[in-house]
């Protein structure tokens, strides 16, 4: 005789109600070993028993994908990137805790679906996120799932095309780097240089303007890394100040970027200069206090004799911008003409200014490659065509009437 459920209707083989309404199928794995699948409704359990089989047929292994939440997946992944660098993993996990663990994270890993990511996607963009912040939310969550593909837990990653779809409905594009004008750099450093409040940074933003170094490379430069003799800056290091698992933040030194970021620059006169500057500073007054992974002897340190962090080195920027851009737009009421107004830009803008006017003056790719520390040489390429054009406007330009065309 056939079990019926409590509404009259005929359950099929391995099917049964509980006592509180819920629906079990109870089914016999290859190798006896016997899994169970609950449901609230009659419907929703037919529907995973057909996820099951479908699963069984392709080799996926349904009760894993149904037993491991998210959380877990995150947890064997983390654990298996043995080549991420410390200060990424840190990241990584900081980011992961903070907006997928408590939610998402929790959810079976074979019970997410396209329509779930893109969800979750869509309300962090509407609690204001920027696209550009998600997109490294999504490069964190779409190997996380790959490899519960990869471990058959699940038969597709249900976060593929996912940030390509967010960025068609926003119509979002990459923001496009841009370097400062030369207008706007000697604007900016003549600002810094009269400026009794902001002299104070004009060292450091001289050695990022004369290096092109990435800013943990310049932060985590030591007096080790200057020959004065050769005249050569050796790029060893790279200072991160990082969040911690606990929400707190710390320093954390490491390598480079990518392995072409270890790389001897050239001294220019004016770099070589500020390093005399602040070596004399070091010996007669303050010394450098920090102690940062067998590392000390910072080049360039702060009020508190540490070395500089990120977020503050970009919040002088924007007050020196703020502050130029205010009296600039005074004086130029005053003489009756157009204010020569800076745009407003972080830290790492020097970098790209750097390899803009060296692409302007140097022809041979190969060595802005090596002195940027650039690891495809297509990034160094994109600036330098970008260059090019802007100097093929010029000439054509300057050509104008010279050509005797007609």
């Amino acid at each position: 005789m056939s079990r019926k459920d409590n509404r009259g209707r005929v359950l099929h083989k391995g099917e049964s109600q509980r006592n509180d309404g819920r629906y079990v199928f109870r089914y016999v794995e290859k190798g006896g070993k016997t899994h169970s699948i609950y449901a609230k409704t009659l419907k929703e359990l037919r529907e995973k028993e057909k996820e099951r089989t479908k699963a069984e047929l392709t080799g996926i292994k349904y009760h894993d994908g149904n037993r491991l939440t998210l959380n877990d997946v995150f947890d064997d992944y983390i654990q298996l990137k043995v080549g991420l660098k410390e200060s990424t993993r840190v990241n990584y996990t900081y980011t992961y805790n903070f907006h997928i663990r408590n939610g998402l994270g929790q959810r079976a890993v074979n019970d997410i679906r396209y329509s779930d990511v893109k969800g979750f996607y869509l309300s962090l963009i509407k609690n204001g996120m920027k696209v550009s912040t998600l997109t490294t939310i999504h490069n964190i969550l779409h190997p996380v799932l790959q490899l519960a593909v990869r471990n058959s837990y699940i038969s597709n990653n249900p976060s593929d095309e996912v940030m390509s779809e967010i960025k068609k409905d926003t119509n979002w594009e990459v923001p496009k780097k841009h370097a400062l004008t030369v207008e706007e750099q000697q604007a900016f450093m003549n600002f810094v240089k009269n400026s009794k409040r902001h002299r104070r940074w004009l060292n450091l933003f001289i050695f990022f303007l004369g290096t092109g170094c990435r800013v943990g490379e310049v932060t985590g430069l030591t007096w080790e890394n200057i020959d004065f003799k050769n005249s050569l800056i050796s790029i060893e290091n790279n200072l991160t100040y990082i969040r911690k698992a606990d929400g707190t933040f710390d320093f954390h030194m490491g390598t480079p970027k990518t392995r072409a970021g270890k790389r001897k620059i050239p001294m220019l006169p004016e770099v070589r200069k500020v390093l005399l500057e602040e070596k004399e500073k070091q010996f007669k007054g303050k010394k450098c206090k920090a102690e940062i992974g067998g590392y000390s002897n910072f080049v360039f340190i702060n009020d508190n004799a540490k070395p500089h962090v990120f977020q503050v080195i970009n919040k002088a920027i924007k007050r020196i911008i703020k502050a130029h851009n205010q009296k600039e737009q005074e004086l130029a009421e005053q003489e009756g003409r157009e204010p020569l107004l800076i745009r407003n830009f972080s830290v790492h803008t020097f970098r790209h200014t750097f390899c803009t006017r060296l692409c302007e003056n140097e022809t041979n790719v190969k060595v802005i490659q090596e002195i940027m520390g650039h690891a495809d040489i297509k990034t160094t390429m994109d600036v330098y065509a970008e260059v090019s054009n802007s100097k093929k406007q010029e000439v054509f330009h300057n050509l104008e009437g010279k050509l005797k065309i007609c």
